[in-house]
């Protein structure tokens, strides 16, 4: 790969660090911005990037106070000659987030931005600025590309522990200097209240960050927000968002656990039963603290996809907003499935516009892993597979519609990654193993978590012929991060050869294994 030389960390996150650096606990969660009337407005949460594409890129802020935000860039650490964007002013309204839409950026160039927040009635009062930086897509295929993915944080009561050091998965992929983090979901655990201690089996104590709206599952508007802001305390996190532009998607954590919609819960934690009722605040909060493209959308849709230049595009799927209603999954006919009619057929339809090299599928649940739902005692199915290795049911119609689709419309290129299920692994899927055969082959990899418990391994499904090529997992449930097994994968595109590497790394970067899929192949 050709990447241009990246600046050194400590000249990125001067910016974003020193504002940062005086958030403490007390102030962070005390008195609301709104009447905090003195001094000038603060952005001690960071900033993000999102959506970043050929020439334009989203940057996200939370002031501590009403703000007018402002963003400027240059091409320069120096900031001589920026250029400036007027942003919305941060209210109430959005928790006192923003968004603002950079267009017109040239391609595949580090940009470096700094977010002023003004005050509204005296614009001239500004805070301390905010530094980030982001390349963009490159139009030149012989750039290449690189990213990384994982998903699932501070999950079973795992959060931010200072003495293991936070979330320093972080810190090990930012040394990667991928041009994006695809997230794959469960970028909060709004169903898992944290504690300010657990006990470990060998005998230590876990000791984690613990604030008011982490200490109850999440019901109300300002308690999905408060678990958003929860990840922000994390310094690891913060750096890496200033530094890295993301592709963010959800699952079921942000809401409650394997939910869908129309659920009505048994869970005797909730006083809010009604799960669309949660799902539409935790959305709200999900739109205000993640720079998405698409949520600023009239339908606030989370699926989309991002071209990156002529050697990827992203396809990132919801399969939590449209499912049908987890069940035993065995039914011979399907028209819901988990992704819906509309989304299926907006999937397809771009997947054959497409003319990427490589078309990354990005699911935020796998394929032909089996993954349970006992949560009100029957032998309900969360995912797609539900361990019948014959002809597809239930879910896995419209898998295999679509699977049919890609093969007859001789779409090369597809690549399946993953979370959800706290392990990593390698799966290849193949019609000469499979109950259902009309589709070409194709790799999932799955890697994960980010910081939360980790499982031991699901069992497969035959149906779609998956052979476990690689997998890292414990033998027992729920091991702390301090146990290991937190996992992040990367992705490397040759630009000379189009060549993709996949390389699944545990949290320190150390690599596992690894997988050279060749561009143009039907069956990989």
């Amino acid at each position: 790969m050709s990447h241009r030389p990246f600046p050194g960390r400590r000249s990125v996150l001067r910016g974003s660090l020193a504002a940062s650096a005086a958030l403490t606990l007390p102030s962070a969660l005390g008195a609301a911005p709104a009447f905090a009337l003195s001094g000038r407005p603060k952005a001690g949460w960071g900033v993000q990037t999102g959506d970043v594409t050929c020439d334009s890129g989203l940057v996200w802020v939370r002031s501590d106070r009403p703000a007018r935000m402002i963003v400027e860039t240059s091409a320069t650490e120096s900031f001589r000659n920026p250029r400036r964007w007027h942003g919305p002013l941060l209210g109430a309204d959005t928790d006192f987030t923003g968004t603002t839409a950079l267009r017109g950026l040239p391609s595949g160039e580090r940009i470096h931005y700094r977010v002023l927040l003004a005050d509204p009635d005296d614009p001239r009062r500004t805070g301390e600025p905010v530094t980030g930086t982001f390349r963009t897509a490159s139009a030149r295929r012989r750039d290449g590309v690189r990213f990384v993915w994982s998903g699932d944080l501070a999950g079973q009561g795992w959060g931010i522990n200072p003495e293991f050091g936070g979330y320093r998965i972080y810190e090990a992929m930012a040394k990667l200097d991928p041009d994006f983090f695809l997230c794959s979901g469960d970028n909060v655990y709004a169903d898992g209240p944290i504690s300010e201690t657990v006990a470990l089996p060998d005998g230590r104590t876990w000791r984690n960050i613990t604030t008011e709206e982490k200490s109850k599952v999440a019901e109300t508007l300002s308690e999905f927000r408060g678990n958003f802001r929860y990840n922000l305390l994390d310094e690891n996190l913060r750096a890496f968002n200033a530094q890295v532009p993301s592709i963010i998607q959800w699952d079921d954590h942000e809401v409650t656990n394997n939910w869908y919609p129309g659920e009505i819960l048994a869970d005797t934690r909730y006083t809010e039963k009604n799960v669309d009722v949660l799902a539409a605040r935790a959305r709200q909060a999900f739109s205000e603290y993640f720079p998405i493209s698409t949520l600023r959308r009239p339908d606030g849709r989370v699926y989309r996809v991002q071209r990156y230049g002529p050697l990827l595009d992203v396809f990132v799927l919801d399969m939590r907003t449209y499912r049908n209603a987890n069940s035993p999954d065995n039914q011979t006919t399907d028209p819901q499935g988990i992704l819906g009619r509309e989304q299926l057929e907006w999937l397809k339809r771009e997947l054959a516009r497409s003319r990427a090299v490589w078309k990354v599928i990005a699911s935020d649940m796998p394929l032909g892993l089996v993954v349970p739902d006992t949560g009100d005692g029957k032998p309900n199915i969360e995912a797609v597979a539900q361990g019948d290795p014959g002809a597809p049911l239930g879910r896995e119609l419209q898998i295999a519609e679509l699977l049919r689709f890609v093969k007859h419309r001789r779409i090369t290129g597809t690549v399946w990654l993953t979370a959800d299920v706290h392990y990593t692994s390698a799966q290849h899927y193949d019609p000469s193993r499979a109950a259902f055969k009309d589709f070409a082959p194709f790799w999932e990899f799955v890697s994960g978590p980010l910081n939360a418990g980790a499982f031991p391994a699901n069992t497969l499904d035959g149906t779609f012929g998956p052979d476990r090529v690689f997998v890292k997992a414990p033998t027992t449930a729920n091991v702390s991060p301090a146990g290991g097994y937190q996992f992040f994968g990367e992705v490397d595109i040759d630009g000379d050869n189009g060549e993709m590497t996949v390389r699944l790394r545990e949290q320190d970067g150390t690599v596992l294994f690894t997988q050279v899929l060749q561009p143009g192949r039907v069956g990989q």
